[in-house]
């Protein structure tokens, strides 16, 4: 659907980009083989493990997951890291801090959401419904952040306090052996652990059982349960990867899937996707876009896959200005649309300054720019653009709508909603919970649990947090 407009005065201040909880869930640079256990795209047998591929085994930090509560190691204090327009400049995207498992992002000021009360909810719900006259045309605009969102790790899911990995997969094998399998024992133990304390309970059970404990989880379950247990156990980079490399094999591509990931990651995510892509399925994802997608959407995503957007957290307002200026003459302003100017700006412009450019834009053009680009493009590329302006303007409501829409109407589209919810679990699934509530009316989890079943419902259910 196309995005109506937001109002042209402005939207409350974004809090910090990447969202807090992201800056730690990938292993430093050079900490491949990713872990073994988990089907080569094509399906069929797994491969060998190798030996060095698991926490304590030397191949993935030991310490990397969530740190507890309390603060991130090696973090700049409070204030101490640049944030939108109107923080003090800060030490910059630089050195890493010193923590383990750290890339190179400073942490985000301890500071609150800005801005005015949320402009919706909205009487009968957002998209449909009969719409308030005070938006022109029944416009609804895409929302802005909740003013009472604070800072801090908005995941659902944080690291068990007092965990034991041989513990763990203690209960995980117990449940798993002899007739029938115990589902329940399997949704406490994974639905409360980090990404990381997962990788630790394969080593583990491994280490205790001489079995793999993916393919033993895979023999027990199925279908959508299988998938998102499968999912919740891939380390988050590989995920990512796995999931590109799935839309692109075979018949046919999942465009959404790669706008999904390719559009809404930060620079460090996509070089170390790139990476895993290589190494894991011995192929170079740059050269599988080019060769399963074509023209102007081929080039906005191989312009997504260097990972080289201007991260530089403070705001050019000349800039900005200069830019929707280019923006309307490539567009509106002029015959036919030049899709390459679109190309450059939306895919260098940090988060930060294209929100101020569709600020600007909307001054300049007397309309907003998602509409413009909905006027201007069509298809994949209008996807692809439009996602983009929306996470510079509010990702969790990005991620919101997707979640709707995998799940409105009838049949539900399991694979986008395992995705989500799993990626977004320990990243901004609070905030995105939020936003869907204020842009739809309803629960994210009411909305699931009335649309999925059984031990799938549960676990999913768990990892949202009612």
């Amino acid at each position: 659907m196309s995005y109506p407009g937001y109002p042209p005065t402005g939207y409350p201040p974004f809090p910090g980009y990447p969202p807090a909880g992201q800056e730690s869930s990938f292993p430093p640079l050079g900490q491949y083989p990713y872990p073994s256990g988990f089907p080569p795209v094509g399906g069929g047998a797994y491969p060998p493990a190798p030996s060095s591929g698991y926490p304590g085994a030397g191949g993935y930090p030991a310490p990397g997951g969530y740190p507890a509560p309390g603060g991130y190691p090696g973090a700049p204090p409070p204030g101490g890291a640049p944030s939108y327009p109107g923080v003090p400049p800060g030490q910059g995207f630089g050195a890493a801090p010193g923590g383990a498992g750290f890339s190179g992002y400073p942490q985000l000021p301890s500071q609150s959401y800005g801005g005015g009360p949320a402009q919706l909810p909205l009487p009968g719900g957002f998209p449909g419904g009969q719409m308030p006259s005070q938006y022109p045309g029944g416009q609804v605009p895409y929302p802005s952040q909740p003013a009472a969102m604070t800072q801090g790790t908005q995941g659902t899911v944080r690291p068990a306090a007092n965990f034991d990995a041989m513990r763990d997969a203690e209960i995980l094998r117990k449940a798993m052996k002899g007739f029938g399998t115990d589902e329940q024992a399997i949704v406490d133990v994974v639905a409360n652990r980090s990404n990381d304390q997962r990788q630790k309970i394969k080593t583990a059970f491994k280490t205790m059982y001489g079995k793999d404990l993916i393919k033993d989880l895979k023999s027990e379950l199925s279908g959508n349960m299988e998938e998102l247990i499968l999912a919740l156990f891939m380390p988050p980079t590989y995920y990512d990867a796995w999931s590109l490399r799935n839309a692109m094999k075979g018949a046919g591509t999942q465009e959404r899937v790669l706008i999904e990931i390719l559009c809404t990651r930060t620079n460090q995510e996509i070089r170390e996707i790139v990476r895993c892509y290589q190494s894991e399925f011995g192929r170079d994802l740059e050269k599988d876009i080019r060769s399963d997608t074509s023209g102007h959407f081929e080039r906005l995503l191989v312009s997504m896959c260097q990972g080289n957007r201007d991260e530089n957290q403070n705001v050019n307002h000349q800039l900005a200005q200069e830019d929707a200026q280019r923006l309307y003459q490539a567009g509106e302003g002029r015959l036919g649309t030049d899709e390459s100017c679109f190309n450059m700006i939306l895919a260098t412009r940090s988060f930060p300054q294209l929100k101020a450019t569709v600020e600007a834009y909307s001054r300049v053009a007397n309309r907003d720019l998602l509409s413009s680009v909905a006027r201007e493009f069509s298809g994949n590329v209008e996807s692809g653009l439009k996602t983009i302006l929306q996470c510079a303007l509010n990702r969790p409501a990005f991620f919101a709508e997707r979640l709707y829409y995998s799940m409105k109407g009838a049949g539900t589209d399991d694979s986008t909603l395992v995705r989500i919810v799993v990626t977004r679990s320990e990243i901004d699934l609070i905030q995105i919970k939020q936003t869907f509530s204020q842009m739809y009316q309803k629960t994210l989890g009411t909305m699931i649990a009335s649309d999925t079943s059984g031990d799938y419902r549960k676990l999913l259910l768990a990892i949202v947090g009612q």
